[in-house]
């Protein structure tokens, strides 16, 4: 694609969970017998990332939205797979090669109290990553970079010198984003950033969120599960199902006229005051990211699924302009 800033290719993310070697001993017919447990959290997740646009991943909890943010961010080591920055690949660089980046790629947090040391002050919080990435910046220009994030994003500068229990939960996704702010960054990655606010402050944060990236330029990675706020903030939309890609397309065409069986379920399930719609219910439990069945990992959920669905894994392809499906009804019409 063209305007790529960021691209994931074939990214895979697992999590080995058995603990240490006593916890993997068992015994079966008589013998003891050694197994690894393995939580599968992202499989084969391919996309690019355009600049400028704010592009949302959607899915049920523990679909591996989170693991994929911070895999992407570097926090975690993937499996396998590239990632892409600018066309320059990151994910197999060390702690110090990765430093150049950081200043680009910053990330906002689900949970602004736990993401803040609470013994340091809203300036030690904003000022240390910007003295960090600018060493030789004059103390003076810092305490003014400070203040004008603090401006940005709504918070009076008079309180640069309170702690982050000071504040409420609003003030503080407020202060997180300051920070993110503060170096400047082209690419920001919100993890749920409003889920744990109010209806209320949702929309002043969703607001901020907009207003920074019009006027800087930003482009967003943004992790949710709150699909009516997906629709308005979105250029274009992934959905994940078990730590796979299920659908990706641009944000009108996905809500005009979603393709995927889950993701016409996630959206037959938001609340609609208007024209009433049929509530789409699954089939049987959500498969465990432990054992992810054969084939189409949605299969045992799906009313069209077939035996197809059950023994072959459905690619990502392209099915109409910007969309594309990873659903073998789908690819033979009989959805």
């Amino acid at each position: 694609m063209t305007n790529g800033l960021l691209s994931i290719k074939n990214l895979v993310k697992h999590f080995d969970i058995s603990g240490g070697f006593l916890d993997q001993l068992f015994i079966e017919k008589g013998k003891v017998v050694r197994k690894q447990t393995t939580v599968k959290a992202v499989n084969n997740v391919s996309f690019t990332i355009l600049a400028g646009e704010t592009f949302s991943v959607v899915g049920e909890s523990g679909c591996g939205k989170s693991t994929l943010a911070r895999t992407v961010m570097g926090l975690y080591p993937p499996q396998s797979g590239e990632i892409r920055y600018r066309d320059e690949r990151i994910d197999d660089l060390t702690p110090q090669q990765m430093l150049p980046y950081r200043s680009k790629m910053q990330m906002i947090f689900q949970d602004p109290y736990a993401s803040l040391n609470p013994r340091m002050t809203v300036r030690q919080a904003l000022e240390e990553p910007v003295v960090f990435h600018n060493r030789n910046i004059p103390r003076t220009a810092v305490k003014e970079k400070v203040a004008q994030v603090m401006a940005q994003v709504g918070l009076d500068p008079a309180w640069m010198g309170r702690y982050p229990h000071e504040f409420s939960g609003g003030q503080r996704q407020r202060i997180s984003i300051a920070r993110a702010l503060a170096v400047d960054p082209e690419f920001i990655v919100a993890d749920e950033p409003i889920s744990a606010l109010d209806v209320s402050i949702q929309a002043q944060i969703l607001n901020l969120m907009m207003d920074a990236q019009d006027e800087r330029g930003l482009t967003y990675m943004f992790i949710t599960h709150d699909l009516s706020v997906v629709e308005h903030v979105s250029t274009r939309v992934a959905v994940m199902y078990l730590g796979t890609l299920c659908e990706l397309a641009p944000a009108a065409e996905l809500f005009e006229s979603p393709r995927h069986p889950y993701t016409r379920a996630l959206l037959s399930a938001i609340p609609n005051l208007g024209e009433k719609k049929p509530h789409i219910k699954l089939l049987g439990e959500i498969p465990t990211p432990i054992h992810l069945p054969p084939g189409c990992v949605f299969h045992g959920r799906c009313i069209h699924a077939n035996d197809r669905c059950r023994a072959e894994i459905p690619e990502l392809k392209p099915v109409a302009s910007g969309t594309h499906i990873a659903c073998h009804g789908a690819e033979e019409g009989r959805l």
